[in-house]
């Protein structure tokens, strides 16, 4: 029986979410949720009393705190937020959606996507130094209008470390089970009076808890800082990332219960190579008091070849995936009437040719382990794709009294690929269609509209409207697979209405409470039409639930906090393509009314931070990380039970310049899925086994 988000279930999941705050219980402005300043909504610094929109925030004192591994130490923190691992750095994401590889995120860099509309990765966080970032900020739920495709379930924007005015050192060397061992090195000074400059290294090895899970990444980051004349300034970042990734297998039951260590994929099988390189200058320009101009070209090169790990039982493949993107985003913000009206406008404009090619490969299994390959001269698929792209904004806001504020909004995106397959007409395989080159073209108006009510300095109460959409990606265009029509796609479309409560007591209390209902239309279905498959935009689903988190600090020694959520995410209506055996045919089913599948009813965190003042500099912090069960496909006949994990971190800062620290992940050392799944049609479940209780140790210089 479907539950119910009645105030009775609401006050069950009060009682028994979790819920960590990003911020050090120790830092009093930014412990207090009312004078929390965020940049990703508008680009600039903004106060969280006058957002209409639910934000958390991972700063620079709580990377520290958790030196994450993983992107998800981090963010699993922010309520309505998980990110699972799917092997080194890898990961899937759900914030209002499922866990999904789907294209409904925004990752940015200091305001700017990381990948271009149409190119996303659901891994994309791995291209971001997490570690070393100044702070993290989640938009939950589609972003504002300066954010265009697919941020439908969220943004999630990583904000580089300033360069310092004076000479800055940091080394942080860390190590860990199963080979983990890590590096992280910055250096930052002034160049000139005007001008300071800073660098940042990581360098990862983790030979992975799995057999043959070999991981390894190099990032450097470099970014400078110029005061170029009294109202020129400057910010110039460099990133460039390398990661080289082991596939990894799921298992089914017997294994994943009796040796979870299994991996299937041998000899580095399924892996992953990937480099990407981002290149931005920012200039921003204060005309006067009350407007200011800011023009930021960039540059990215992102180059990926890769074994897709999830096709080698039925269709094993090399692909290289190469793009490049030639960019500007330009804002011009002026505010008027003594502060009380402020407008922007903007125009983003992006330029990124890219090439395709597939070869197919016939693997060697020996019992249920892949062993190797052999190519077999056949390509696939092998195709140019050139996207331009353009889209203007207007963002206002207007403080209509001392206590109310209106904010309004409106986004369009044109987007144009022109599509040129290399492989020669006579080439035809029913099961790797080629669509014919051509121009493909597509826009989306994406309007915005929110208000905020300011009962007090204290409280304050929020409501928004919001629309969002999900370009389809060049992937989904012009690699159909056996689905025909896919260069006749159009965007998925969402609406989102949410409202909002957030506030303090006595700067020792603060809460945060949102409430959002999201339907998601033309979903992208490939549908079984006169006994042949289609690629159609025809499926819709529901999206509503309610985030909430507090913080409290009890004493001057001990600071607690839990977040949760709770969601109900239902098809309305949704078609599904999948192989009979009985009929050794494709059959198709709609799934109305049933709920979505990989999708947690709850998710929560909790923490108890310990400041003991018989020793200063010390913290220890238990936190305990809950994911609820859901349905493991659209049938709704199987369920993965949910987890709840135990971790331990400790860290001690013996003076301003030595610290040490501690952290034990899973200590109960509990047996559990990252991701569980099966195939429609399938009593067949596999798992993806979470890592087991693992220890690491580190110890951090700084002057």
């Amino acid at each position: 029986m479907k539950t119910q988000l009645t105030p009775i279930t609401f006050a069950i999941l009060m009682a028994s979410s979790t819920y960590a705050v990003a911020e050090d219980a120790r830092d009093e402005v930014d412990n207090n949720v009312m004078e929390r300043i965020v940049v990703t909504t508008t680009r600039e610094a903004k106060p969280t009393v006058e957002l209409t929109e639910s934000v958390g925030v991972i700063d620079e004192q709580a990377l520290k705190e958790i030196s994450p591994a993983h992107p998800s130490e981090a963010l699993n923190r922010i309520a309505g937020v998980h990110i699972n691992s799917t092997g080194g750095e890898g990961h899937m994401t759900a914030i209002r959606q499922p866990i999904t590889t789907s294209g409904v995120y925004l990752f940015l860099e200091d305001g700017i996507p990381t990948r271009p509309t149409g190119f996303f990765n659901h891994n994309g966080l791995y291209e971001i130094n997490i570690p070393q970032s100044s702070r993290i900020e989640v938009i939950k739920g589609p972003g504002s209008a300066l954010y265009g495709s697919d941020a439908i379930g969220g943004v999630i924007n990583s904000i580089t470390k300033a360069a310092p005015e004076s000479l800055a050192v940091e080394t942080n060397l860390e190590v860990g089970e199963n080979g983990w061992t890590r590096g992280l090195f910055s250096i930052g000074n002034a160049i000139t009076e005007d001008t300071s400059a800073r660098i940042d290294l990581n360098i990862t090895d983790n030979e992975g808890y799995r057999d043959d899970a070999e991981y390894d990444r190099m990032s450097f980051t470099s970014r400078v800082d110029s005061q170029l004349s009294e109202n020129w300034d400057n910010k110039t970042v460099f990133s460039y990332t390398d990661v080289d990734q082991s596939g990894l297998s799921s298992l089914e039951y017997d294994d994943y219960k009796n040796n979870p260590k299994q991996n299937y994929y041998l000899n580095d099988l399924g892996y992953r190579e990937m480099t990407a390189i981002r290149l931005s200058s920012e200039f921003s320009y204060q005309v006067n008091d009350d407007a200011l101009f800011t023009v930021t070209p960039f540059y990215r090169n992102n180059d990926m070849d890769m074994m897709p790990s999830w096709m080698m039982s039925y269709d094993p493949n090399l692909r290289n995936y190469e793009f490049e993107s030639f960019g500007l985003m330009t804002k011009y913000r002026q505010t008027e009437l003594d502060g009380a009206f402020e407008w922007i406008v903007g125009v983003d404009m992006d330029y990124t040719p890219s090439s395709y090619t597939e070869d197919k490969i016939d693997v060697t299994k020996e019992g249920d382990y892949y062993v190797d390959y052999t190519k077999t001269g056949v390509q696939n698929y092998a195709f140019d794709a050139d996207q331009t792209s353009i889209s203007p904004y207007v963002h206002t806001e207007w403080q209509a009294t001392e206590h109310f504020r209106v904010t309004a909004g409106v986004r369009y995106d044109y987007f144009e690929v022109d599509y040129t397959d290399k492989l020669a007409a006579s080439q035809f395989d029913y099961s790797h269609l080629r669509p014919e080159s051509q121009k493909v073209d597509y826009d989306n108006f994406s309007p915005k509209l929110g208000a905020v009510y300011q009962f007090n300095d204290d409280h304050n109460v929020y409501f928004s409207y919001r629309h969002a959409f999900r370009a389809p990606t060049v992937g989904a265009l012009f690699r159909p697979g056996s689905a025909k029509e896919s260069t006749e796609l159009e965007p998925v479309t969402s609406t989102s209405v949410e409202i909002g409560f957030r506030g303090q007591i006595n700067n020792r209390f603060s809460y945060e409470v949102a409430i959002y209902d999201m339907t998601i239309e033309d979903e992208i279905l490939s549908v079984i039409e006169d006994d042949t498959r289609v690629a159609r935009n025809a499926g819709e689903t529901e999206h509503k639930g309610i985030e909430l988190g507090f913080d409290i600090e009890l004493t001057e020694e001990l600071q607690f906090g839990i977040s949760g959520s709770y969601t109900e995410q239902t098809y309305e209506d949704f078609a599904y393509v999948y192989f009979s055996r009985d009929c050794f045919c494709s059959k198709s089913l709609n799934f109305a009314g049933n709920d979505v599948s990989k999708a947690p009813e709850t998710m929560a965190n909790a923490r108890l931070a310990y400041y003991p003042k018989y020793a200063e500099g010390l913290r220890v912090e238990l936190e305990v990380s809950h994911l609820g069960e859901y349905y493991t496909d659209q049938t709704n006949t199987q369920k993965y039970g949910g987890h709840d994990l135990v971790n331990l971190r400790a860290r001690y800062e013996i003076d301003d310049n030595w610290a040490v620290y501690f952290r034990g992940i899973n200590l109960g050392d509990k047996l559990y899925s990252n991701w569980t799944s099966n195939q429609v049609g399938s009593t067949k479940l596999t798992y993806r086994p979470g890592l087991p209780r693992t220890f690491y140790a580190g110890f951090n210089y700084q002057f």
